[in-house]
């Protein structure tokens, strides 16, 4: 079975009996999405100050989910109105695991804040605020983006597809051996050196077409 690691929500949550408690959470999306594609979801909780190898030795691809802003001091900048920065825990958490899975040329998808994490890691900056992406948060918008057929991203989606996004930030300076391989009003990013490394600003999650998780682990599931 080809095991896919899938970062996950620090946030506070009520059911049953249970009244305002810290948890680690995702939605159930990300699972069905990465079963349907034949792989074995595994969900990461974000622990500050892990060592991220022996996570990294069990999976065999990694998913970096989507979620808060990341704090604008990881890329050189300072917090600004816009930026809603409720978990510096992930941010530590997830770039050490982006990191480590990068070294090793572990397969990678970065889902919103996970391409944009997987930006800053790689040195990239963000834009802090587009007003014309304003939907509300945990809502999505529809609309096309345009993929280089010449692309992983290509190969997984095609050339034009439909997809879900819901964001108000977005790549400003392109990281490190990272291309832009998608336009519309989101973006792809890809390290074409990699076995795999994705990133997408919309969430695939959410859609019906989910040929990026089947090109995930397939990939996952190769040999390195």
């Amino acid at each position: 079975m080809t095991v896919i690691g899938i970062t996950s929500y620090l946030a506070h949550a009520t059911w049953g009996p249970w009244t305002d408690v810290r948890v680690s959470l995702l939605p159930y999306t990300y699972v069905t999405a990465v079963t349907d594609a034949g792989g074995r979801p595994v969900l990461l909780p974000a622990i500050v100050d892990a060592d991220e190898t022996g996570t990294l030795d069990l999976l065999d691809g990694l998913i970096v989910g989507g979620g808060p802003d990341i704090d604008p001091a990881l890329y050189g900048r300072e917090r600004g109105p816009h930026d809603v920065v409720v978990a510096p825990e992930r941010d530590q958490a997830e770039s050490a695991l982006l990191r480590g899975a990068l070294d090793r040329d572990l397969p990678v998808l970065g889902i919103c804040r996970g391409m944009q994490l997987l930006n800053v890691v790689r040195g990239g900056t963000l834009v802090a605020h587009l007003p014309e992406h304003g939907t509300a948060p945990g809502s999505f918008t529809l609309h096309d983006v345009l993929v280089r057929a010449d692309s992983v991203v290509g190969a997984a989606v095609g050339e034009r597809a439909a997809v879900h996004s819901g964001h108000h930030q977005g790549v400003d300076s392109v990281g490190r051996g990272l291309r832009v391989v998608g336009r519309a009003p989101d973006g792809v990013i890809e390290d074409p050196s990699a076995r795999f490394c994705v990133g997408v600003l919309w969430h695939p999650e959410q859609g019906s077409e989910r040929g990026l998780f089947r090109a995930l682990v397939a990939a996952a599931a190769g040999p390195a």
